[in-house]
Order: C-alpha cells, then structure tokens, then sequence
C-alpha cells in the first residue's frame, strides 16, 4: 500500500485539446471505504491534478473547491480532464473532471489564487477576541490513541485520538435551546508513515475522515441504523483553503492535524445529512512532544482548511455492489 503522499499520484499526459489538459493516474486500491475509494481521496487526485495545472503560474494554490460526484470512483486507471474557465488578475477559475471508462465520476470547479499572507495582516486571529481558535481541548502529545471502527482499508497507515470532551457533550440535552441540536466531533489525525506529510491535496482527504451525524447519535435515536452496516457516501463536498501549510519545522506537526466537524440535520431521502468539518495545524505529532504546560500552544495553531458536505446513508451492501 502507498503512503497518501505517493496515492495522490498524477502525471501530465497532454492536452486533449485547446483548451482542455489531460492527466493521468491509477487509483490506489487501499485508500477506500469498503470496496470504494474514499470521496476526499479522490477528491485529492483532482486537486493534485490542478496544482500541477497551476505550477508556473502566478495563481499557484487551491483557494476553494466545489465538487459533485456523479457517480462512484473504481479502482482503476483514471483522467483528469483540466480547462482554463477564466484567468483573472486575482484569481483563476478551472473546470476538472475525474473521467474513469469514458464516465465522468466528479466534476468540480476550482478557484486558484495566492495563499501568501498581506502585509498588514488583514483578518481575525488571537488575541482578537472575535477570532476562531483551536476547538480541540487536548493537546495530542497527551491525547490517548483511539481505535477505528470505520470500514477503512486505510486504517493501517493512520492513527487518530478522538477528543473526549467534545464526544461528551453530545450527552447534554439541548432540547431547550433556541436553536438546539446537533452534535459535534473531534480528533486529532495522523498520517502514520515516516514519510508522510501535509499538502493541499491531502487536506481534501483529511477533510471526509470524520465521524458523520447518524453514527454519532445514541442508539435509541437512530431508527434501527447501524454505524457499522452503513456506507456514508459523498454527494457534494465543498472546501475552502484559508490558509498555506506551515514549512516543515515551523513550530507545527507535519503529518498531523486537528480535525472538528459538527452535524445538524438528518432524515429523507436516503438518509441525506450534511457536515461541518475544519482541519488545524497541530503543535506535535500525535503522542510526541510537549504536552499542554506550553504556554499558548491552543492560540498558535491555525486553520488550514474549512469544508462542507451533502452525503448519504446507505446499507454496506450496496458498497459492496459497486
């Protein structure tokens, strides 16, 4: 199995023609849910297509993604179909299609630009009292690993350590609040292998690892679903790229993140729910390093990453047909 960095493979292949640009790759068969690849997986090998799209220019990062799977990815070799929509001084606009056996499998539009911070500064960050900080209580030099229970082929090569204070306020009601429900999760994620690390590819994976809504919910709110019998496939998964990953030795881990999603609604059809996900930068690799008696560790981090999802809840079986 490859490391995620070496999954992500794709090379130039040519242009199609005028306008369109061709790369190419085989999916990895680990990095999948059951028997189909993972939606930010291969999220990610589109990504890598278009940051190669947009090496030599001037708009050289991922600024936002939305993207639509039409229809389960296979293990198999695939094209990414890469057009210029529009080329502005600011930003530039793509089109990428992920095409597998001449059937478009995710259709995504991409807006590249700079992720170089302004000087001045422009936005919230602490000590704004405004700014969003870290949302994970326990630094991951102390977190205590957690065992998988996701149908993840991948889960040999990743560890995780779920964040016990947010798992323990989905216990308190809050029926009586305007505005009430939902439920939230957290973990601190690494990529396991030495020779991991961080890119903008690999944060649209990170972004469709977390727990969705249903399984979350006590046993006596499910409606006889069970986590472990159930597919969660991506419709529609949106991310927003907010800031650059930190240079290796920066004062931040370079294979594991801080991962926050919150749920809301669920219900039909097909058990449709929608997600929250946010991916941090992390103080230290998961059990390694200082732990919380470092002063401001919390306030340091930063906020690689923003995503939004449409997905699905269906028996594994139908994984298991596909």
């Amino acid at each position: 199995m490859a490391p995620l960095v070496k999954a992500i493979s794709v090379g130039y292949d040519g242009p199609l023609n005028a306008d369109t640009k061709i790369y190419r790759g085989d999916v990895d068969p680990e990095w999948t849910v059951g028997h189909v690849p993972n939606g930010g997986y291969i999220l990610a090998l589109v990504i890598e297509a278009c940051v190669q799209h947009q090496a030599h220019t001037a708009h050289r990062d991922p600024i936002h993604v939305t993207s639509h799977f039409l229809h389960a990815a296979s293990i198999a070799p695939f094209q990414v179909r890469v057009r210029t929509l529009k080329r502005g001084r600011a930003f530039t606009n793509l089109i990428a299609d992920l095409v597998q056996q001449d059937r478009t499998r995710i259709t995504t539009h991409m807006i590249f630009g700079s992720l170089a911070p302004e000087v001045p500064p422009l936005g919230l960050s602490p000590p704004s009292p405004y700014a969003r900080r870290l949302p994970l209580h326990v630094h991951p030099a102390t977190a205590v690993e957690t065992p998988m229970v996701r149908p993840w082929r991948f889960k040999p090569h990743v560890n995780w350590a779920r964040d016990p204070v947010l798992r323990a306020q989905n216990h308190r009601t809050r029926a009586t609040l305007a505005g009430g429900g939902g439920l939230v999760w957290g973990a601190w994620f690494q990529l396991a292998g030495a020779e991991e690390r961080l890119t903008p590819a690999s944060l649209a994976f990170l972004a469709d690892v977390f727990i969705n809504l249903p399984a979350l919910l006590p046993r006596s709110a499910r409606g006889g679903l069970v986590p472990s019998d159930t597919w969660f496939p991506t419709m529609t998964l949106a991310l927003e790229f907010k800031a650059p990953i930190p240079r290796r030795g920066a004062g931040h881990a370079a294979r594991t993140v801080g991962l926050y999603s919150r749920g809301t609604f669920w219900g039909a059809p097909q058990g449709r729910h929608d997600a929250y996900v946010e991916i941090w930068t992390a103080p230290a690799e998961l059990g390694q390093g200082q732990g919380a008696e470092v002063p401001g560790w919390r306030d340091a981090q930063v906020c690689l990453a923003t995503a939004t999802q449409m997905a699905l809840s269906l028996p594994m079986e139908v994984n298991a047909k596909l």
